[in-house]
């Protein structure tokens, strides 16, 4: 399981304070603040309900409560599960993608964002308290197993997930390479829980792959940003170019199924593409409460790639950051952008360092692409809509595809809550080849530019 999330490089600058010389008193001062916090949202809600009583009068539950629940429970509780779970309710409450991370969530994370660390391979959220799935990872233990988008994890190891939050499930589902766990799934249109006994692996640390489609043609799948993203990208061009007589006639950038990463990331590869004279090269810029957290990037003026056509293939997989790389591309005009609807995560997530080792993830900003287009709860609309599926004569059958808006508590879009139209059906796992419909329309649309270029 992997969650993905943009941590801009200036994000957690200034924003750790040294508390180790304070001690156990801080760091109980800071979780019982949250507690007080969380009462406080509670209380305010409480309060829309029932007019009449005080924000304070509300604060005051929480020591009753707290007391009470040490007294009356059915077992003895500590101190330290009570102010956890009120810290990590809190946070659910704001939105899908705050979170509080214990130690050891936090530095797997960490992990996980260099590119490297044991698990299954699996991108999911909560989404109606049931675990579900929102994209496998490529050439994982789960993707190969052919756990798909919308799956719902119903039992890991034969333990019900229903009451897990993202933290709890992540503990079971990650582990050392080589061991094993069991996955029961739920599947819509599919009668029996379908059961997966996996093995365990390093996730690939590679962020990317690269091949020629045809001569002239380049083709660059980007699972998700790591920190060596834009190094790698790098090197796929290359490698095209020298497979290719030093130049390309047309590019397919893969972005299906990618849930995000690192910003940075992505703004070092649309540097290959956006003249940093247009519109001083902006990639993508954020508005939030504070001043940290309203900030521009723009590319630099490195080399740039020729003008030679580039399609961006999308789906509702495509999340966050790679929502951010398409929509640059797109303003920017430098990329034809195919597929479906993307899944429309366009909030910022900055990760605070807390006392102990343990980490604060707050949504602190909302994305915004060069031309103003807000991604949240709406995602980036293909210029051109190219349905999933295989190149033969059996229909393909459609089902809903989850995306952000689906998610309980998700951040509103600030113009409108749109209601768009669900297309994406179910088929093969992207990236398959000639089987594969969508690359296969992408690549056809290349070589039509190509010719027109030619009869021109």
């Amino acid at each position: 399981m992997d969650i993905h999330l943009e941590m801009p490089s200036t994000a957690c600058a200034g924003s750790y304070h040294h508390m180790a010389n304070k001690g156990m008193t801080a760091a109980l001062f800071l979780v019982v603040a949250a507690f007080l916090a969380a009462a406080l949202v509670q209380g305010i809600r409480m309060k829309r309900s029932a007019p009449g009583k005080t924000d304070l009068e509300y604060i005051q539950l929480v020591p009753q409560v707290m007391k009470m629940v040490k007294e009356k429970y059915v077992e003895e509780v500590s101190d330290k599960k009570l102010l956890e779970g009120a810290i990590s309710g809190m946070l659910a409450a704001l939105d899908p993608h705050s979170a509080y991370l214990p130690a050891d969530s936090f530095k797997e994370m960490n992990i996980e964002i260099s590119g490297s660390f044991g698990g299954l391979g699996l991108e999911v959220n909560i989404m109606d308290g049931r675990l579900t799935v929102i994209s496998p990872i490529d050439d994982t233990p789960a993707f190969r197993a052919g756990i798909k988008t919308g799956d719902i994890i119903w039992q890991i190891d034969g333990k019900p997930t229903r009451n897990l939050n993202i933290t709890e499930a992540v503990n079971r589902m990650r582990g050392p390479k080589g061991t094993k766990v069991t996955l029961t799934v739920l599947r819509k249109n599919t009668p029996k829980p379908l059961v997966f006994n996996l093995v365990r692996d390093i996730i690939a640390t590679k962020s990317l792959r690269s091949r020629t489609l045809e001569p002239g043609y380049g083709y660059i799948r980007i699972t998700h940003f790591q920190e060596r993203s834009n190094e790698e990208f790098d090197s796929a061009l290359l490698s095209l170019r020298k497979e290719n007589g030093g130049s390309l006639k047309g590019l397919v950038i893969d972005l299906r199924n990618n849930p995000g990463g690192l910003l940075e990331q992505v703004v070092g590869i649309a540097g290959h593409f956006i003249d940093a004279k247009a519109e001083n090269g902006l990639v993508v810029y954020t508005k939030g409460r504070e001043e940290s957290s309203r900030m521009s990037l723009t590319t630099g003026m490195n080399d740039k790639e020729p003008r030679y056509p580039v399609v961006v293939l999308i789906n509702g997989g495509s999340a966050s950051a790679s929502e951010i790389l398409a929509g640059a591309l797109q303003d920017h005009k430098r990329a034809i952008i195919m597929g479906t609807q993307s899944f429309g995560k366009g909030s910022v997530q900055t990760v605070f360092p807390l006392p102990g080792g343990a980490g604060l993830k707050l949504t602190t900003a909302r994305y915004y692409t060069p031309k103003g287009r807000s991604i949240q709860a709406k995602g980036i609309t293909p210029d051109i809509i190219v349905e999933n599926g295989e190149i033969s004569g059996t229909p393909q059958v459609k089902e809903r595809t989850i995306r952000e808006r689906d998610l309980e508590n998700h951040i509103k879009d600030p113009d409108k809550e749109m209601d768009l139209e669900e297309t994406e059906p179910v088929g093969k796992p992207a990236g398959k080849d000639v089987k594969d419909y969508q690359l296969s329309r992408a690549l056809d649309f290349l070589k039509g530019m190509d010719l027109l270029a030619r009869q021109k």
